[in-house]
């Protein structure tokens, strides 16, 4: 009796403190991303122009101009990209629902000697291959499952690709022209707002990695400020030059 309540307080134990980390980062991973993506982008475009020594007023057309422009060219990416690989995920479904549907033995046999192929013995796994094609729908998302590697009923939508994608970009592109449509008319304060977004959006990447939060901030406020830097450094060349 104490074997067991050793094995079954052991077993509590590692019940409790055995968990891992979001290691596919759920929604969180590509809103951030995205925010980031608009964020570095549309900074580095105004601060290249910036660097042309421009009105404020030409600024802020050029942030707005590539928050639009970015924000639509994500989605539109975003939607294609993820419209094809369902179209192809389906095609591929198809397929198996073809073969399920006219060669059952085939496919039976073929998740036999894949669970078979894990370590399971020849009768168990013939068995529970039999118990599972009993369902064609069972068979059909258990074989998606093991031949390639998909959950059919939790395929991506293009739509809410598409529409996160663009909201996540804009707002993300928003923050270094905030300034300038609050009242602005210097680049320092649409410089100082960025750097705290870059930061920011570092240190919540941190949740999805084994990173410290102001490690993952400090990289992503370094990155962000070369990117700006230089383009600043290209415009003010240019500027110089068509001048």
């Amino acid at each position: 009796m104490a074997i067991i309540e050793t094995e079954a307080t052991l077993h509590e134990a590692h019940r409790d403190n055995h968990t891992h980390r979001d290691v596919s980062g759920g929604w969180l991973r590509p809103a951030v991303f995205g925010a980031m993506d608009g964020l570095v982008s549309n900074l580095a475009l105004m601060t290249g122009v910036a660097g042309g020594a421009v009105s404020h007023r030409t600024i802020v057309i050029t942030g707005l101009a590539g928050l639009a422009a970015g924000a639509f060219s994500m989605a539109a990416g975003e939607y294609t990209s993820v419209a094809s690989q369902r179209e192809l995920v389906e095609a591929e479904l198809d397929v198996e629902r073809r073969e399920l549907r006219k060669h059952p033995k085939d496919e039976e046999r073929e998740l036999a000697e894949l669970y078979q192929a894990r370590g399971v013995e020849p009768d168990l796994a013939r068995e529970v291959a039999r118990q599972l094609s009993k369902d064609p729908e069972q068979a059909l998302e258990i074989h998606a499952r093991e031949e390639l590697g998909i959950d059919p009923g939790d395929l991506p939508s293009p739509s809410v690709a598409a529409v996160s994608s663009f909201g996540s970009f804009a707002l993300g592109a928003l923050l270094p022209v905030l300034p300038y449509l609050l009242g602005a008319t210097a680049l320092w304060p649409a410089l100082l707002l960025a750097f705290l977004g870059l930061f920011a959006c570092g240190a919540i990447v941190a949740r999805v990695t084994a990173k410290s939060w102001w490690y993952s901030g400090l990289r992503q406020l370094a990155l962000g400020g070369a990117a700006a830097g230089v383009t600043y450094a290209l415009g003010a060349l240019f500027g110089t030059a068509v001048g």
